[in-house]
Order: structure tokens, then sequence, then C-alpha cells
């Protein structure tokens, strides 16, 4: 399972009644947990942290911007923390299973529901921005909403991702973005006697001051004792033990230790094992070796590849063909992803960059709507196989048992249409990829529109099976008439695809 981590902010941090009410709506979609609600009365803010599948959790962060928006007025709001929107901020983290560009394709298909939904003004920033001069929020929040809504809709600059170009009257804006996990780390250096000391330091480790960019550094004076606070905003760049070490050098330099140092809140397990390889200097570790680890993937049970295989060879009917239809289609979409991604930076095919970036991203998003689709078919078939079940007698039941059977059948031929429609659009990326992207990997180009090509064949299969049980199929037609046409599709652009890696594999004359 793919989880990302989500953690809205929202103007309203004074009424506990309305951050019940957004906490509620966000805990409401299937497959949510809420692990924290933070408020601050003087900031008037409050930040919500959940955890989502990639599946549901565009529909967790919307409701609670939907929430935030039926109950805060932004022109009422007072507050010390700045803002643009009565929610704020919305970024999405990559945690165990995903990736930042699974969170970049959700920044961006929340942001277009929410301008297209509720009118709002969306701002993508940090990984998710689509230009150089908003991927620092302090750039996007400039002016906060007053500022923003003077200038909205007259400056160019100030145009908005997605939704109107003009201000919402209650809601402002919003900032929609993807972001590495932040970590909040501290580190002590002795005695208030050393506070001097302390800022000294933090002006050296601050990005803004010279030091590491993704660093935020401040000298404190915290119960006694002279702290180091910082903010670690990009561990993959910063990593913990870089920072913890270039602080102790520059306090013992100026005649300071390094008493302790403290993580406040959650952090990932791997900037904790990055830093252990490092001060242990261990050679060639790998996660794999980590006992836990190795536990998770044994009680994944159903979860991992392996437990989807053993559920398949099952003598239950489900997950049956739908579900590994949709499956190969997910993976068609993972190796056109990889040659993308193998194409991306290439000065080689500098030309095409932009638009492999925009293959991957659509290949994550056509993946996790395949993913979505192996449990989405087998509920299906399990509604088939209920309706089946209902008494025959007497003839109202035996009416409503028809009905009951007509809407599962042609739910059960939806779903499967929708992985057939799916699979095309993976196609037409591997035949992209397979035409413009880097030329050492157009096998696997070749292998990800076979398998588009037959998780389509596969969902079509489902798709007439369902109709043709109908007791009146022409209910069906135009299900099966598009399912038709998109074989039709996936033979021309995988024989397409065929054909260009026959042709680079073919003896050279």
């Amino acid at each position: 399972m793919k989880l990302v981590e989500c953690v809205p902010n929202f103007s309203e941090g004074r009424r506990p009644e309305v951050i019940s009410a957004i906490r509620d709506a966000i805990a409401s979609v299937e497959g949510v947990s809420v692990l924290d609600v933070s408020s601050d009365a003087s900031h008037n803010r409050s930040v919500i942290t959940f955890v989502a599948p990639v599946e549901t959790a565009v529909d967790a962060a919307f409701a609670g911007i939907g929430a935030a928006a039926e109950r805060i007025d932004l022109c009422k709001h007072t507050g010390e923390h700045p803002r643009i929107g009565a929610t704020d901020v919305v970024p999405f983290i990559p945690l165990e299973g995903s990736t930042m560009e699974d969170c970049i394709a959700l920044a961006r298909a929340l942001g277009e529901r929410v301008g297209r939904e509720l009118k709002i003004p969306v701002y993508l920033y940090e990984r998710a921005a689509t230009t150089p001069a908003r991927e620092n929020l302090a750039e996007v929040r400039r002016g906060e909403f007053e500022g923003l809504r003077e200038e909205i809709g007259k400056n160019p600059a100030r145009d908005p991702d997605y939704g109107p170009s003009q201000i919402h009257p209650t809601c402002g804006a919003i900032a929609i973005g993807a972001r590495p996990f932040l970590v909040a780390y501290n580190i002590y250096l002795g005695p208030a006697s050393n506070l001097q000391i302390a800022k000294n330091v933090a002006k050296a480790v601050r990005g803004s001051s010279g030091g590491f960019k993704y660093v935020k550094g401040l000298g404190l004076e915290v119960n006694g004792q002279a702290q180091v606070s910082m903010n670690l905003v990009d561990t993959e760049k910063t990593p913990l033990h870089n920072a913890f070490d270039f602080v102790k050098m520059k306090a013992e330099a100026e005649g300071a230790q390094v008493t302790w140092s403290e993580i406040v809140g959650l952090v990932p397990e791997r900037v904790l094992f990055d830093a252990a390889v490092n001060h242990l200097q261990l050679r060639q570790f790998t996660p794999a070796q980590v006992l836990e680890q190795q536990v998770r993937e044994v009680m994944s049970g159903g979860e991992s590849v392996s437990g989807f295989l053993a559920s398949v060879a099952s003598s239950n009917p489900v997950p049956g063909g739908g579900s590994v239809a949709a499956h190969a289609g997910a993976l068609a979409a993972a190796l056109a992803q990889m040659v993308a991604g193998l194409t991306i930076g290439k000065k080689k095919y500098a030309a095409v960059d932009a638009e492999m970036k925009e293959a991957a991203l659509k290949a994550v998003s056509l993946g996790n709507a395949l993913a979505s689709l192996v449990k989405r078919d087998a509920e299906a078939y399990s509604l088939v196989s209920e309706a089946h079940k209902l008494p025959k007698e007497p003839a109202d039941a035996a009416a409503r048992r028809t009905e009951t059977v007509t809407k599962a059948l042609l739910k059960a031929a939806e779903v499967p249409l929708e992985t057939a429609r799916a699979s095309v659009e993976v196609a037409q990326i591997a035949a992209l990829v397979a035409e413009k992207g880097n030329t050492n990997a157009i096998t696997d180009a070749g292998v990800a529109a076979l398998l588009a090509e037959a998780a389509c064949k596969g969902a079509d299969y489902n798709v007439r099976v369902n109709v043709s049980a109908l007791e009146d199929p022409s209910k069906g037609a135009g299900l099966a008439s598009e399912s038709a046409q998109l074989v039709k599709k996936v033979v021309d652009l995988a024989g397409r695809v065929a054909k260009r890696v026959d042709s680079s594999l073919s003896p050279k004359k």
C-alpha cells in the first residue's frame, strides 16, 4: 500500500467546534488516520496531520478544505501567522511505499478539483511548483490575503495554477504542494550563559545566512539552557547528521560543548538510519538488514506482491481476472514511468525533458488509479455474488432481486471499463517513451505496452461477460461498445511500439 502524509494548515485556532468539524470531515474518509491536531490561539491557526493511502488522500484533503470553506471567513480573521486562505496550505509528503512524484500528482489532482468545484484560486508550491518563483512558500504568500486580493487578476505573476483569477470572497486562496518530511531538531549547548554562542551557531547553520540551504535555525534560551533550534526542511539534501556535525564543530570552536539533542514530533526512520550509518561508518548497509523491516514485509500479507499472487492462486474467485488486469495495467504504468525517469536529466534528451516529466507524473496517477481498481474489481464481483443470493419469491422479492442483480452487473462492467480506459492511456505513454525516451530502455517501453494491451483486453473480457449476463443486455450495450473501441486503440498503440522495439533490435547492416 502506498501511504502519504498530509499536513493541511487552517486559519482557525480559537473555535474548537470549527476545528473539530474540519478534523471530523478529514477522518470520515475511508483509510484515513488523523495523527495529530495542533492549534494556536495567538496565531489563530490549526495544523492537522493525517496519513492516507494515495487513493483517498485527495478526497480527505478536499473534505477538510470544504469544511473550512463553510466555516471560516478570512475577512474576519486575525492572527500573527501569515496566511492567504481559510485553508492556507496543504502539503503532501511521501511515506513508505510512495514517492515525491506521487505527491506531486496528488497536489495537482487536488488543486484542479479545488479550483473547479470550490472556485478557490490554487497555487502549487515547493516540489509541485510550476515555476521556480513559487517553490518558496513565503513568496506564494507574499502580501497575505489582503495583498493577494489586490494583485490577483491584475498582475500576471499572481495568476493561479488552478481556479479563477480572482480571490474567493471568504476563503481567499490556497497553496497546495509536495515536499519532503520536515524534521524539528534542537541541539543544546549547555547553560544559558552560552546563548550568544547558540545564536552565532544558528546564524552559521541556517540557509538564509549562508549556511545549509535547507535548514532554518534560531539561537534560543530554553529552560535555562542555550539551544540551537532547527527545522530541517529537506533531510535528503541536508541529512540530520550533517546538521549535528556542523553545529558541534562550530560550538566547539567557540568553546561550548553539545550536551544533548532532541527531535520534536515525528521523524522518518530513514533519517535515523542514515545518521547511524554515517557515524558508525557502516559499509553497504541496506534497510533490509533491519529486523523490523523484514517483519513488516512478512506481515503485510495480501498487500505484498507475493501475497497478491497467493490470493489469486487460491480457490476463492476474488481477486480474479479483472483484478489481475488492473494489476497488469499498474505494472505497465510503473514501467513507463521508469523509462521516462531514465530519460529525464540526460543531456542527449534535453529537448524532451519537460515532456518526459509530464509523462512520468501522468504514469504515477494512472498507476495509482489502476492499483485502486484491483480492489474495486473484487468488490464489484462480490456485489454480484451477493445479489444472486437474494430470494426469488414472492413476486415483489423477485423483482427487487432482478433490479439488484442488474445494478450489480452494470457496476461490475463499469469498473473494468475504467481499467480499460486507464490502460489505453498507459499505452499512449508507453508509445511516447518508446518514441522519444531513452533508447537504452526501449524494450522496457515495449513490455509496458504489452502489459497495457493485456490489461485492456482482460478488462474488456470482464465488461463483456457482465453485460452478457444481464437479463436485458441492451442496458449495457454502451459499455460493451466503448470497451471494444478501447481494445482497438490499445492494439494499435501496442503494435506501433512493438514495431519500434523490433526495429531497434534488428541486426544493423
